[in-house]
């Protein structure tokens, strides 16, 4: 027992004792038992600490995109108003998207005042089943399916209107199995934030 003690109280001591060097070397020498070289330290700091401040900054600025149906990897806010074809960030609160609100990325595609047309066809892939095409004057934005990948039931949008409302847009992409206003509608234009391509 007093052996271990002993052993110990050495190891700690070795430590102790090269801890100066240790030092030495974070100080920007060149290796243990060499002179400090503090202009070393500066040149490293001067390095680092730039390119740790603009990570700092740059990572709140960035979103990034989760979502296959939609061909950017990272996005961030832009100024000005929404126009077809932005991208477009909201949150999304619905009991196919989980359990808490989710933060999702999509494309103006239909804006107040565009023509909505909404055909049901009988679904291919499901007999018996429907599917919703979707027509923002007169181009398809997308068809709906009665079923997700998991087997889930989705329930497409019936639109009982001709036009986007005032303060609305139609959301999406152009993947087949986007989860987006086919089916929960068009969004309201104050809940969405513009947003440009990063990578």
């Amino acid at each position: 027992m007093l052996k271990l003690a002993f052993a110990a109280a050495k190891s700690g001591w070795v430590g102790l004792k090269a801890l100066p060097l240790k030092a030495a070397v974070a100080l920007g020498s060149s290796g243990l038992g060499q002179p400090a070289r503090p202009r070393q330290l500066w040149k490293a700091f001067g390095i680092v600490l730039p390119v740790g401040l603009l990570t700092w900054w740059a990572i709140p600025q960035a979103t990034i995109v989760m979502s296959p149906s939609i061909d950017a990897w990272a996005v961030r806010k832009a100024p000005g108003p929404i126009a077809r074809g932005d991208f477009v960030s909201f949150t999304l609160s619905h009991p196919l998207a989980g359990p808490k609100p989710v933060q999702v990325t999509k494309m103006a595609l239909c804006l107040p005042g565009d023509r909505i047309d909404w055909i049901e066809k009988p679904s291919p892939m499901h007999p018996g089943e429907w599917d919703g095409w979707y027509y923002c004057n007169e181009t398809l934005l997308g068809v709906s399916k009665p079923f997700g990948h998991n087997g889930q039931r989705l329930d497409h949008w019936r639109p009982m209107i001709r036009t986007i409302p005032a303060g609305m847009v139609y959301v999406g992409s152009s993947h087949a199995s986007g989860f987006d206003s086919r089916y929960y509608g068009p969004v309201a234009i104050d809940r969405l934030r513009r947003m440009e391509k990063l990578l």
